[in-house]
């Protein structure tokens, strides 16, 4: 089984949360408090992340559907069956791999600052190109220099310097072997492009985004653009969403969780 938390009446219906890469379930407290109150919370750490074991199989070959079998394992456990689903990130992009193979389990589908897919080989290609340099850096650095340049790329550009360190200190506890299980398994690179799924799906669809971050909102625009997908623009917010603007996140999520209760 992963590691979980678990907040909130059983009798209520479930929400599943999915962290992003280099988080845990702790990653939720700041909307735990408020959601626990209308859900029953189930906040799992991904393989290789917080409590949880290592992700098994080879390190440089697809994983989306090792993790996905050890989240449905982890909630038959749990005896939960059906669900609401939230995912963060590389939590978002695992819960799309979820979606796909379990969709009748969900209740609904909501996804904060998650890219979709690729659209070409080549960016595929390139990409795990890409991540195979940052996993060698995962394995060979100190993990506060290795968070030290995770934390200046672009997409973070929203924090300042206070909250750079405030993270860089948070995630510095992670353990790099079990990380690196599946940094590259699930990397973007290995990813289908599933940005058709909203319209193949009788679900419906939400996608969380902050006004800050310019590469995913740009990203979140085109595909609403193209597909039946309920897209909320959070100002005040970068990357992490629930993190920056924790009370405006909730109030969003809870209005579109309780209409589908």
């Amino acid at each position: 089984m992963l590691a979980y938390r678990s907040e909130g009446d059983r009798s209520k219906p479930a929400l599943v949360l999915l962290h992003g890469f280099l988080g845990d379930k702790h990653d939720w407290q700041g909307v735990l408090a408020r959601l626990s109150q209308h859900f029953h919370c189930i906040a799992l750490d991904l393989p290789g992340h917080g409590d949880s074991p290592a992700l098994e199989g080879e390190p440089h070959s697809p994983g989306f559907n090792r993790v996905v079998a050890q989240i449905l394992s982890t909630l038959e456990e749990l005896k939960v069956n059906r669900f609401h689903l939230l995912g963060y990130s590389l939590g978002g992009r695992i819960a799309l791999h979820l979606a796909e193979q379990a969709q009748e389990r969900l209740l609904s589908i909501h996804l904060e600052s998650c890219h979709p897919g690729l659209a070409s080989d080549d960016e595929r290609k390139l990409r795990l190109e890409q991540d195979a340099a940052w996993q060698q850096k995962l394995l060979s650095l100190p993990i506060t220099d290795f968070l030290s340049l995770w934390y200046q790329q672009g997409v973070f550009a929203s924090l300042n310097d206070e909250q750079r360190q405030k993270l860089i200190q948070a995630r510095s506890h992670n353990r790099p072997s079990a990380l690196a299980s599946i940094y590259l398994p699930t990397s973007l690179g290995h990813q289908a492009n599933l940005s058709s799924q909203p319209e193949q799906s009788t679900l419906n669809w939400h996608y969380y985004v902050g006004l800050q971050d310019d590469k995913f909102l740009t990203l979140a625009k085109a595909w609403q653009a193209k597909q039946k997908i309920a897209l909320y623009r959070v100002p005040g917010a970068g990357h992490n969403v629930h993190l920056a603007q924790p009370e405006a996140f909730c109030d969003l999520l809870i209005a579109q969780l309780r209409i589908q209760a």
